[in-house]
């Protein structure tokens, strides 16, 4: 019937199984309590109600016949009627009503009359000898056999857990007989519930793995860490698809790249530059070509394997084979990359060499698990010793089989074996699945990795948590009842006694330890979830494991969540930390920029990425900002996509500075988390705070993980874990002056700077000690404090005057900032000249009083005269605002570089006060000043006299003259090309009328002054604006 529930063939066996246990239940009450008990109803029965009796006995057994010739007498009918009553009663039973329904007989009042008259016999009979607690006090067996139904009434799983747990000491040896066929069916049961509700869209239900890392009964674990070797907590991994990469570089570089040793040298230099020491080449190896065939026949004419249905552990021939890896190989070490390499340990492609050759290595069954499954697709194998052949349902989606055929042509046997598979979704179809309770299986495996070993010095395992023992076990051989594993093995339910007997122990364990001892020096990375991740590298030894949890709960901005890993893994053990590999994107998810974006919120996770401790992956394309999912089928991308040059900027300017500094950020034992405290005394858990390092490696990272403005305090950390030698822990906090190890001198200043922003910073210290650092944060706002330095009062520099006048904003330099402050006189006389040049004495004199001694040279002109005449002249041959401007600050800079030389003018930092006070002063025409007093000191050095004494110059003595000063180069913007150097013509021209603005000024007719600044142009037009060519000019034309 449409929209009614699906009949499962794990709910018949069960309601045939709780009828046959209620049968042993009712023999059980006559031997034991009642002899008879159904006979002396019976016998009631017609005593009560006569031939009506015997008439619904009669009606009754024709509609529930059975083969069974003892149930003609009436006492087994009596007895089949109750339980069949009961079947109707009980509410789990659903869309079986049909094989129990009684309705057709309860219409009649005859037949209720019947029922009421057996109850009340059967109750009258008395209590179930022996009941006790496994019957839960029933009073009488019709309570008794209700009592499942009462305690699990929306399951039939549920109802024969609670006979598993209640009845064996009731039933005694009648039970022991089932409890095998109990078991398997509340395991199949089981196996069914969670294949619908998957079915259906539902989360994972209670018994299976979540994400995320987790430490309860860890501590009950042997500590069991692997040694980093020296290199190892400075890996930055990029993950490249390689195909999908090959195909990309081709393009980029327009011409064919299709293996490894065609990988352009100045792209390894490139992943150098942004601080890439590891790369991870995802499909490596030879690949199936069942797994080809498949997808090719399943519509992706393009495709090639998947990088996880393998063939074999070699280099794929198609990328160039071995030597084509060594080749590249030996490149990237040149450049400090090391190249990691995914291993699959869990299975193989299903038309591997091993599966060929060696088809007992993996899980497989004699008869297909369910009778639906039917195979006459076509042969996959690529040998023609065997067939392998899919389950036919799978080409028309109308079913997903958990095994496929293997055929020994030569022999005759059929095997099915299992896909590979991790329970939490379709079997992966063109693999085969190893069979992990073989110790040769197990052996051959560690073989293979040891020999992959020899060649990568990184290992990335694919779905390790699956071969963890309590997964191996779940999965494939799960305890009789359990039934959360893959679908039809719940029959093949193992004692646990048995399954340790056959797998002793954690084989990552034995990996680990076979690889430190014959291949030591190489990092093993596992991919493991399930709230495995403390085990796998705390117990079972790995040096890094997946931490998925930062990309999906940073993603989410569950922030709260977020925070409580770090959090908890602190209080656990801090070394764990350190041992997470973090992302923003795998191969299975899709891409960061998906994920996060481009903006601020991508650049800000990015940060902790690269500042938390652990190892840093990040994902193909994701620099570039490339926005597809590359499938491990893909050959090529399927979306023609630019670099974004803008984020990839970004990334060369804010991000990578931090990753080529990642031994900073890489360990943990000086890590502190902080708190971000509002004013109300409330934790912004939006807020990612922490502390790494000592010395001159301090650093602090402050991330707000959220749109909106928060202001807060940064004082106290989370606790953590402080272990000791022998083995005990504490726990500790330290207040953020403690983790950056701040003096306690109260007359300490403490500079620092955010790496993002460029600002320096000056606080006191003892401020940050007694109210720790005060922030204003807006949306997604991250900065990162480093170069922590210590400042005193002393030598003529205020540090505290300063550090009280900056209140905590940030300046570009503090030591252009303090200089500032003790340029404070000098700056002031300035600003007040530019309003009344007769101010022109007070800036000479506070020069003199800063420490600089006048040229010997210098004289004693009346500065104040000549700057007033040059002043006033200025409007008359300047009318814009920004060359008045320049001619401004040229007249008084002139008697500064007369007096002290020009160097003093950058010396003396005179560009910001006096551009500004010019800016205001001529208002926005002017622009923002920038610039201002730079031009002028061209302009000063241009309009020197040229040779000695009054002697006149050639205009190419003068041009040879300004590009020989380092003052005047600069001004005219001199740059090279293509080895040679050239003149910049637009600022040479800007120069020239300005010379001539000077020269009109001091009194030269402007025709001539204009004529001489034309000849200067000319020259430099006949030597084509090269230096060389000016430099070499005769020209005689004369010049002032």
């Amino acid at each position: 019937m449409p929209g009614s529930a699906s009949v499962q063939a794990g709910d018949v066996a069960a309601l045939s199984l709780l009828h046959e246990i209620a049968h042993l239940l009712v023999e059980r009450f006559e031997a034991t309590s009642v002899p008879q008990a159904r006979e002396r109803a019976a016998d009631g029965l017609r005593a009560r109600l006569g031939r009506d009796g015997d008439r619904i006995l009669d009606r009754f057994a024709k509609s529930f016949p059975t083969r069974s010739a003892e149930h003609a007498d009436p006492a087994s009918i009596v007895g089949e009627l109750i339980l069949t009553r009961l079947a109707n009663e009980n509410p789990a039973i659903g869309p079986l009503r049909e094989l129990v329904d009684d309705a057709p007989l309860a219409r009649s009042p005859a037949y209720a009359r019947a029922v009421g008259e057996l109850e009340a016999l059967l109750i009258a009979a008395g209590p179930v000898a022996g009941a006790g607690d496994g019957g839960r006090a029933a009073g009488n067996l019709l309570e008794l056999l209700r009592a499942p139904a009462r305690h699990a009434p929306t399951s039939l799983a549920g109802q024969l857990r609670y006979i598993r747990e209640n009845w064996p000491a009731l039933l005694g040896d009648d039970l022991g007989g089932l409890l095998d066929r109990l078991d398997i069916a509340i395991g199949v049961l089981s196996e069914e519930e969670r294949g619908l509700h998957r079915r259906f869209g539902g989360a994972p239900g209670p018994n299976e793995p979540r994400d995320g890392p987790e430490f309860a009964g860890l501590d009950a674990e042997v500590e069991r860490f692997s040694t980093d070797s020296d290199w190892m907590p400075r890996v930055v991994l990029m993950a490249k698809a390689t195909y999908v990469w090959l195909d990309q570089l081709s393009k980029r570089h327009r011409r064919d790249i299709r293996t490894l040793d065609a990988i352009p040298d100045e792209e390894l230099d490139r992943l150098r530059d942004w601080g890439v020491t590891g790369l991870w080449l995802i499909g490596l190896w030879e690949r199936s070509r069942a797994s080809e065939a498949i997808k090719r026949r399943r519509g992706n004419p393009d495709a090639v394997a998947s990088a996880y249905s393998l063939d074999d552990y070699r280099i794929a021939d198609d990328l160039g084979g071995e030597p084509a890896y060594a080749n590249l190989r030996d490149r990237a070490w040149a450049r400090g990359i090391r190249l990691a390499s995914d291993m699959v340990p869990n299975h193989m492609g299903i038309d591997s060499r091993w599966v060929i050759e060696h088809p007992d290595w993996f899980l497989w069954v004699k008869d297909p698990p369910y009778p639906s499954y039917t195979f006459n697709g076509p042969d996959l194998s690529p040998d023609g010793r065997v067939s392998i052949v899919l389950e036919d349902h799978y080409w028309d989606n109308t079913d997903a089989a958990v095994v496929f055929k293997h055929h020994d042509h030569g022999s005759g046997i059929s095997r099915y074996i299992y896909h590979g598979n991790d329970g939490t979704s379709f079997p992966w179809n063109d693999t085969a699945q190893l069979d992990f309770i073989k110790a040769e299986v197990r052996e051959q495996v560690i073989r293979t990795i040891l020999a992959v070993a020899r060649r990568f010095p990184i290992i990335r395992f694919d779905a390790a948590m699956v071969l963890a023992r309590k997964h191996v076990e779940r999965l494939w051989w799960p305890l009789p009842g359990a039934g959360d594993g893959i679908p039809s093995r719940a029959e093949h339910a193992m004692r646990k006694a048995a399954f340790d007997k056959l797998m002793p122990n954690e084989f990552w364990r034995e990996v680990v330890d076979r690889v430190t001892a014959e291949v030591p020096d190489t990092l093993l990375l596992a991919e493991a979830f399930w709230l495995l991740e403390g085990y796998f590298v705390r117990t079972l030894g790995m040096h890094r494991v997946y931490n998925s949890a930062f990309m999906h709960m940073l993603r989410d901005e569950d922030n709260a969540g977020y925070r409580k890993v770090i959090r908890e893994t602190l209080e656990f053990d801090p070394d764990i930390l350190k041992r997470y590999v973090n992302f923003m994107s795998n191969p299975d998810e899709e891409s960061a920029q998906e994920q996060f974006g481009s903006g601020d919120k991508y650049l800000g996770v990015a940060t902790l990425l690269m500042t938390l401790p652990g190892l840093p992956m990040l994902g193909h394309g994701q620099v570039e900002g490339f926005s597809e999912k590359y499938g491990m089928e893909f050959r090529r991308p399927r979306l023609d996509e630019r670099p974004d040059d803008g984020l990839v900027e970004r990334h060369e300017r804010l991000l990578f500075p931090l990753v080529r500094r990642r031994a900073q950020f890489a360990e943990a034992h000086d890590f502190l988390l902080y708190d971000f405290v509002r004013d109300d005394g409330s934790v912004d858990e939006n807020v990612y705070a922490y502390s790494n390092g000592s010395g001159n490696r301090r650093s602090l990272v402050v991330y707000h993980n959220r749109f909106g403005d928060t202001t807060g305090t940064i004082r106290d950390s989370v606790r953590f874990a402080v272990k000791e030698a022998e083995g005990s822990k504490s726990m500790a906090q330290r207040s953020v002056a403690n983790g950056l190890g701040l003096p306690l001198d109260p007359d300490a200043m403490i500079g620092f700077r955010d790496e993002r922003s460029g600002l320096e910073y000056l606080l006191a210290a003892a401020r940050l000690r007694d109210g720790g650092l005060r922030l204003t944060l807006d949306a997604y706002r991250c900065q990162v404090f480093t170069d922590f330095r210590e400042f005193r009062d002393g030598s003529g520099q205020p540090w505290s005057r300063l550090a009280a006048q900056l209140d905590g904003a940030g300046v570009a330099s503090l030591a252009d900032a303090i200089r500032d402050l003790e340029l404070a006189p000098v700056h002031d006389a300035l600003r007040r000249t530019v309003a009344d040049v007769a101010n022109l004495p007070e800036v000479l004199a506070a020069i003199s009083a800063a420490g600089l001694a006048p040229r010997s040279s210098a004289g004693s002109p009346d500065h104040v005269a000549t700057a007033a005449r040059r002043l006033a002249a200025i409007a008359s041959v300047a009318p814009a605002a920004r060359e008045a401007a320049t001619l401004e600050a040229w007249a008084l800079l002139d008697p500064v570089a007369a007096t002290f030389g020009l160097p003093a003018i950058d010396g003396l930092r005179l560009a910001g006060p006096l551009d500004g006070a010019l800016a205001g002063r001529h208002g926005p025409h002017a622009g923002d000043g920038h610039g201002i007093t730079a031009d002028a000191m061209v302009l000063v050095a241009a309009s020197a006299p040229i040779g000695a004494g009054a002697r006149a110059a050639t205009i190419p003595a003068r041009l040879r003259a300004w590009i020989a000063d380092p003052v005047i180069r600069a001004g005219l913007g001199v740059n090279a090309w293509d080895g040679v150097e050239w003149i910049d013509a637009d600022r040479l021209v800007r120069l020239a009328d300005r010379w001539a603005a000077t020269r009109m000024i001091d009194g030269i007719a402007p025709r001539a002054a204009r004529a001489d600044a034309t000849r200067l142009r000319r020259t430099a037009e006949r030597a084509g604006y090269r230096v060389d060519a000016a430099a070499a000019s005769s020209c005689a034309e004369r010049g002032p």
